[in-house]
């Protein structure tokens, strides 16, 4: 998770160690969350808006800063086989209006991610959208169009009913594009 990396061992221990690889001494493909997820866990600690998400640090109370560059720049740093683009996770039973401005900021969020990729660096994107499946339909499209190496549905198990999240995982991994990778994130 990029936002835990950063934090500790940091970057530059990572990076030192010859990436995430090195660092693990492991030669199988790695793939990373952007710290997304982080936007809902942190709760408090997390402030979001259309720039960032700015952070206080859950160890020492220190104040960090991740937008979709900056995800995208240390996950290719960290040398990682598959990076996600940052979005926007909201909780599974927050108000729709507000699990559509966390679903507009992903889109958002998500051109931004793609303009940061560095040559060679393999990106996925994220569906968000809640257990609204029209508004997660219209965001599997949106998120299909862009030229992401992969396509991710992420926050679901968010506090959401169960049979709430397989409905909407029944409707919406059918309408992901077909030649990419696809991957049900948590």
């Amino acid at each position: 998770n990029t936002y835990h990396l950063m934090l500790r061992p940091g970057v530059e221990t990572i990076r030192a160690a010859g990436g995430l690889h090195g660092f693990m001494a492991w030669d199988g493909p790695i793939l990373t969350d952007s710290g997304g997820y982080q936007v809902l866990s942190l709760g408090s600690l997390v402030r979001i808006d259309d720039r960032e998400a700015t952070f206080r640090s859950q160890i020492d109370g220190s104040e960090w800063r991740l937008g979709p560059e900056r995800a995208i720049e240390l996950q290719a740093a960290f040398g990682v086989d598959v990076s996600m683009a940052l979005d926007h996770c909201p909780p599974g039973d927050a108000a729709p209006a507000v699990i559509a401005e966390a679903t507009d900021r992903t889109t958002r969020w998500a051109g931004r991610s793609l303009a940061a990729r560095a040559d060679g660096q393999a990106v996925f994107g994220i569906v968000q959208g809640g257990a609204n499946v029209d508004l997660r339909l219209e965001h599997a499209r949106t998120i299909g169009r862009m030229p992401f190496d992969g396509i991710a549905v992420g926050g679901l198990g968010v506090g959401e009913p169960p049979e709430g999240m397989r409905e909407t995982i029944a409707k919406v991994g059918p309408a992901l594009p077909l030649d990419r990778p696809r991957y049900l994130m948590g």
